[in-house]
């Protein structure tokens, strides 16, 4: 129990990091975005590309920072996987969702999510095939902390959660004591008043789809860094972000945070008593009986 929970922990860190971005969104744009879990995928791709090309122009960038497997290719590559999400995010909702944000309903943006979900896996597989891939051949050597009970954990996977840890103190500071932070803030409470108080909302949108662009690059680069890279890494998140979000409550950067790391451990958790194959149902139970019990989230407020 006590490694399920320690794997859960880490899990939800990198659930947490996808979560952050999501609610922003649906708070900002009032729809729910379900390709958004496709920008973990992109972040991730990114990162192997650019891991690959610093790797063979720079030879001296892949040598791994012990006892970590990470090198200094992939983190350099995570930086701009970052970056170019960011970017991409911005794109696709100035091709696609900004274009209907105009002229029909929030309903219409959620199935054309489906539509964008489908096109980004689509030309991953095309590009990068089906086959499953690492950032490094390195084996990570897992550290025993407990002979009885026996517990594991791998350099990598600390780091994960360090760094996880850090962007969202980062994003935290930035919500909290900044000028964008507050501008941010106002524009999701009431959009019509912000605009008033001369915030520009293009400018602001764009903003949020950087972030929520950014965090899922790092969320799928981190959890290719600690499992294997392959293009369904979209669908195994899209539930347990989602479930994340609503736990939390939508909006609540803080209750996304929470919701993450609630998510990843009941999932831990749920191998002990389920088998494998059912273990990915736990999000979706967990997103039901939030609904039926506490329909606004942990930390969403009541709209009665």
């Amino acid at each position: 129990m006590i490694q399920s929970i320690l794997d859960g922990i880490l899990t939800g860190a990198i659930i947490s990091l996808g979560a952050i971005g999501l609610t922003l969104i649906m708070h900002m744009l009032r729809f729910a975005n379900f390709a958004y879990s496709e920008l973990l995928a992109i972040g991730a791709y990114a990162a192997l590309v650019f891991d690959r090309l610093f790797s063979a122009l720079v030879p001296v960038l892949d040598q791994a920072f012990a006892p970590l497997t990470l090198t200094g290719a992939l983190a350099l590559s995570m930086v701009i996987a970052m970056v170019l999400t960011g970017l991409s995010a911005v794109i696709i909702d100035w091709l696609v969702f900004r274009r209907i944000r105009q002229k029909a309903d929030p309903l219409s943006m959620v199935f054309a999510s489906f539509g964008v979900a489908l096109i980004i896996r689509n030309v991953i597989v095309l590009i990068f095939g089906h086959h499953a891939q690492l950032y490094s051949q390195e084996i990570a050597r897992a550290t025993i902390l407990s002979f009885d009970p026996l517990i594991l954990i791998k350099p990598d996977q600390v780091f994960v959660l360090v760094l996880a840890l850090v962007l969202m103190l980062a994003l935290h500071l930035m919500l909290t004591r900044t000028t964008f932070g507050f501008a941010l803030r106002a524009v999701a409470e009431n959009p019509a008043l912000a605009q008033v108080a001369g915030v520009r909302l293009t400018t602001v949108i764009a903003a949020v789809w950087i972030i929520a662009g950014s965090l899922s690059a790092a969320a799928g680069t981190l959890y290719a860094l600690t499992n294997q890279l392959n293009p369904m890494i979209g669908p195994v998140f899209l539930l347990p972000v989602f479930a994340a979000t609503i736990v939390g409550g939508i909006g609540s950067v803080y209750g996304a945070v929470l919701g993450g790391f609630i998510v990843g451990i009941a999932s831990g958790l749920a191998l002990l008593v389920l088998p494998s194959g059912y273990a990915p149902a736990m999000p979706f139970l967990i997103i039901l009986a939030v609904l039926l019990v506490r329909p606004q989230g942990l930390f969403g407020e009541d709209q009665r």
